[in-house]
């Protein structure tokens, strides 16, 4: 790939979705636009590039951008981050809600993993949550992702990884080769196609926003965009859960780190009254 034809990609996709491409990751730009040169009938990739130049094409631009992300997911990821939402978040907030519905949004749901995950913790949890309802909202800037985070349906190898054997057996049913999962699982969660560079206002307010393994892919402008533009979507005290490699510190003072619990944030209400009254 060509020097231009490299900036012409990582800028395209940067500012349609936040994602910094470095120069060491023409390989990974070169093996990602391949199949979409074949697909869509182009000899090379410099001419699919070229095509984009001049056409303009939003669908060939999505399918470039949708390509060019990282949709690595899958069940109970990285454990931590939803222990932490069992046994310290949940009962807080069952207490604070009385009964009421506890809103959760996973912005960057990929094809489901995340949202099923947590809804397997919520209907485990059973009485224990108080009459209080969990309400789950996945959104990704990939519509193909979304799409089969709908269909709940994994491959063998998808529910294998981080998903036990029990849960598995409870929760899904064998289809051919693949597993569908139990529809009653999905009742409470909703998926929308999100930019994480659009505005948020339009999602409502929530309790608890997971974010994980996102942050990471972009530069430190967007990143304090977006972790400010997420505290403004929280209930105060609002819950964030980053990925372990992901802080706050440095980037935002929107929401403070939760000592003993990695990757847990909340929102620091006193700092975000000095913003609004500014």
């Amino acid at each position: 790939m060509k020097p231009a034809d490299f900036e012409f990609v990582s800028t395209m996709v940067r500012e349609r979705s936040g994602l910094v491409l470095s120069a060491d990751k023409t390989y990974l730009v070169e093996s990602r636009l391949a199949p979409i040169a074949r697909k869509d009938g182009f000899s090379s990739i410099d001419d699919l590039i070229s095509a984009i130049r001049v056409r303009r094409d939003a669908k060939l631009i999505e399918s470039v951008v949708d390509a060019m992300t990282t949709n690595e997911t899958f069940f109970f990821r990285d454990k931590t981050p939803f222990d932490i939402f069992e046994q310290s978040i949940l009962p807080e907030l069952v207490a604070r809600k009385r009964g009421g519905t506890i809103k959760v949004w996973c912005a960057a749901a990929s094809t489901g993993q995340e949202p099923y995950s947590l809804a397997m913790i919520a209907e485990a949890l059973g009485p224990k949550l108080g009459g209080s309802k969990l309400e789950i909202l996945g959104t990704d800037i990939s519509e193909r992702c979304l799409e089969k985070a709908k269909a709940g349906i994994y491959t063998q190898f998808e529910v294998q990884r981080g998903l036990p054997v029990q849960m598995l057996l409870k929760h899904f049913k064998k289809e051919g080769d693949a597993w569908k999962i139990d529809d009653r699982l999905k009742t409470n969660i909703r998926y929308r196609t999100m930019n994480l560079l659009d505005d948020f206002r339009a999602l409502g307010k929530f309790d608890v926003i997971f974010c994980r393994n996102v942050l990471i892919y972009f530069d430190m402008p967007t990143k304090k965009m977006v972790l400010e533009r997420m505290a403004q979507q929280v209930e105060g005290p609002g819950y964030l859960l980053l990925g372990a490699a992901e802080t706050v510190l440095g980037v935002t003072d929107s929401f403070k780190p939760v000592a003993g619990s990695r990757g847990l944030y909340v929102q620091d209400p006193s700092k975000m009254a000095a913003k609004v009254a500014a």
